[in-house]
């Protein structure tokens, strides 16, 4: 009998047909903010929609938000508010979306400490008024730190964060496969790595991939 080969998730969800690695270790601020000064919000996380619940809502509810994802959307309207617009799950596509408003917009980039895009900085260059918050930071987990993988595992990860930190312990073997959701992600990957990127940034298509590619 054939054994199944093991699916593993680095990311800060779960899903119940992955072995779930939490990869990060989420910090949150709460810096003072005047969200009054402001037209619109950038939220390319959900942990900057976790970062606002430290907050009164009717502080910045009235503020429609630019998303980088549709889970990043998701999380703002969780918490009530209103999307303005949604990238394609990078935050580099985030670029052309700006642009596309009048530069006296005033936006407000809910960021972490890190981030792996540089979209803000070009748009700000060329006159476009962004100011950023850093709202949270993100450390290697433990469980990413000690995580033991087969050589012939499935590899999901779902941020660059996730592939460094995994990368501090561990080496990708030639057995593996590997799958990145979007592709920020796949920059992180050392050079010369074999990965399959996927279709949507979203852990479900990550998912599939893995079923529909390597394991039948």
């Amino acid at each position: 009998m054939i054994t199944p080969r093991p699916l593993y998730l680095f990311s800060i969800s779960s899903h119940p047909d992955a072995i779930s690695i939490n990869s990060l270790d989420i910090t949150f601020f709460k810096p003072n903010i005047n969200f009054s000064k402001y037209d619109a919000l950038i939220i390319t996380s959900k942990q900057a929609s976790k970062a606002l619940m430290q907050y009164k809502k009717e502080e910045y509810l009235h503020l429609s938000a630019l998303c980088v994802s549709v889970q990043s959307a998701k999380s703002y309207e969780a918490l009530g508010g209103k999307v303005l617009d949604i990238g394609g799950g990078y935050g580099d596509n985030l670029e052309g979306k700006i642009k596309s408003y009048p530069k006296e917009k005033k936006w407000l980039y809910l960021r972490a400490k890190i981030v792996a895009s540089d979209f803000v900085q070009i748009c700000k260059d060329e006159g476009y008024k962004i100011d950023e918050s850093i709202v949270y930071e993100s450390d290697c987990s433990q469980a990413i730190n000690e995580v033991q993988v087969k050589d012939d595992a499935i590899l999901i990860f779902t941020s660059p964060s996730s592939v460094n930190c995994y990368l501090k312990n561990h080496t990708f073997e030639e057995g593996q496969s590997i799958i990145v959701i979007g592709k920020t992600t796949a920059k992180a990957l050392p050079i010369g790595v074999n990965y399959v990127l996927s279709d949507k940034t979203s852990i479900e298509s990550c998912i599939t991939i893995a079923k529909e590619q390597f394991l039948k």
